[in-house]
């Protein structure tokens, strides 16, 4: 079977930017790549604007190389202006102009090509994120996801060759997020773009990602397929940013890290004191495990919380149906095949 092959459309190598004596990015590397979206996740302060910012050229680069297949975009002293890199950049208030309609804000982004082609190639890139019906409206007569979704067109309509948007969801209503996200990573996949997505909500990356870039601190801490940075987490700091999760002191010897359930490997974690990381869903009151307190429980709609207490350690449980009730001595049983060790 063949393996599809996505070529690399936008490299970014130990990328750094300072204010001052702070580091907002620190030696960040990453690569976007044809038909694949890329989400970059951290939380506020992490940095990740400020890296978008870099690869926009919107700022220089203290340290560090931005190139667009061989093409050198920025490294110190030099930054290629954003009109010229090819790439496309939604921000997060879309900024529309109120005083044109939504064909005349897509056709602004081709104001240096005749008017027939303009609107012409603009009525086209409407149609691609489904609004071809709605070219004559004004944005104000348009829904959040409707406005994002002719900001995108704008980009799209140049071919960018990368498209870069931050925070694409922030200003929407909780309620109208999920049906908005499906149209714009349907569009999105269908302009066949190399795509950065900024954001700070994990449950959007993991839902959206090819690829996940987790930063914390101005560096990136972890990348990879979605379904490896959650399960197998490369730090503490990286398994917290997708989600809770149990973190308890074990000691490692000889490649291996006992634990209240027996030993797990710990592979690539040198001897001594380390940590335990284990989703709350991995856990279950009940089976063979060691007697654990119940010290506090918690309804969730599908699903409920419980916190038990073993060896003085607290753990949260994640189930569906009942809780064990607040005072019980149950049984808690881990499934190791899910746990990873990391150090520190």
């Amino acid at each position: 079977m063949t393996q599809t092959v996505h070529p690399p459309v936008l490299s970014v190598e130990g990328v750094s930017r300072h204010y001052g004596a702070r580091a907002a990015v620190s030696e960040a590397s990453l690569t976007l790549e044809a038909g694949r979206i890329t989400c970059l996740l951290g939380p506020s302060g992490s940095g990740k604007s400020t890296l978008l910012r870099l690869i926009a050229g919107l700022e220089p680069v203290d340290a560090g190389t931005i190139r667009s297949g061989e093409t050198l975009l920025s490294e110190p002293g030099r930054t290629t202006p954003p009109e010229q890199r090819g790439t496309g950049l939604v921000f997060q208030d879309y900024a529309l102009f109120p005083h044109l309609t939504t064909l005349e804000n897509v056709r602004f982004g081709l104001s240096d090509r005749p008017r027939r082609e303009g609107k012409a190639r603009s009525l086209e890139a409407l149609e691609r994120v489904g609004l071809g019906d709605r070219g004559n409206a004004w944005p104000h007569a348009l829904s959040g996801g409707e406005q994002q979704r002719v900001a995108l067109a704008r980009s799209l309509v140049r071919e960018p060759a990368a498209i870069l948007l931050d925070e694409p969801f922030s200003g929407l209503d909780a309620h109208l997020k999920a049906g908005v996200r499906e149209e714009l990573t349907a569009a999105l996949r269908a302009a066949g773009a190399a795509v950065l997505i900024v954001t700070h909500d994990a449950g959007e990356a993991l839902m959206m990602a090819d690829t996940l870039v987790l930063m914390d601190d101005g560096r990136v801490i972890q990348s990879g397929p979605p379904a490896d940075c959650h399960d197998r987490p490369a730090s503490v700091a990286a398994a917290r940013l997708l989600g809770e999760v149990n973190v308890a002191p074990v000691v490692v010897r000889q490649g291996m890290a006992s634990t209240p359930w027996g030993t797990t490997p710990a592979p690539g974690v040198a001897d001594g004191p380390a940590s335990l990381l284990l989703r709350p869903h991995h856990l279950t009151p009940g089976g063979d495990g060691p007697g654990a307190e119940v010290i506090a429980r918690r309804y969730g709609g599908a699903w409920s919380e419980a916190d038990l207490r073993l060896d003085g350690q607290v753990w949260r449980v994640r189930m569906t149906g009942e809780p064990p009730a607040v005072g019980a001595i149950v049984p808690l049983g881990a499934d190791l095949s899910k746990a990873t060790v990391v150090a520190g």
